[in-house]
């Protein structure tokens, strides 16, 4: 009976670890300049970083000023540790900056959000 019980609790156990694997979507995980933050400078470049691995050819972001005009970058390119990078084409000015992101996750979920930076020297 001991081992009966033992065998069931392994079993859900291990069910409920592949099930949640099963779920996993690519969430943003970290963000340079990060979500929310208050930066002294223009960066060279957005670094987003999701919680999965993602598809290069279906990722992408960009940025907007807080008025809503678009920030001249380069395409955006997946590099290593689930990490997109976004070059910029030149330095921002002051002002508050809203990322938008959207990536397909290797597992083919697909998962989009914002967040918002500001530059205050």
């Amino acid at each position: 009976m001991k081992h009966a019980s033992l065998l069931i609790a392994a079993t859900g156990l291990a069910s409920f670890l592949v099930s949640t694997q099963a779920f996993a979507h690519a969430f943003l995980n970290h963000a340079e300049p990060g979500v929310g933050t208050i930066v002294n400078a223009s960066p060279p470049e957005l670094q987003l970083t999701f919680t999965e691995d993602i598809v290069a050819a279906f990722s992408g972001a960009s940025a907007v000023t807080a008025g809503g005009a678009p920030v001249p970058t380069g395409k955006a390119v997946v590099g290593p540790a689930n990490t997109l990078h976004l070059r910029l084409a030149h330095a921002l000015k002051p002002g508050t900056y809203v990322v938008s992101w959207h990536v397909v996750s290797v597992d083919t979920h697909h998962t989009q959000g914002t967040y918002k930076f500001t530059i205050a020297p």
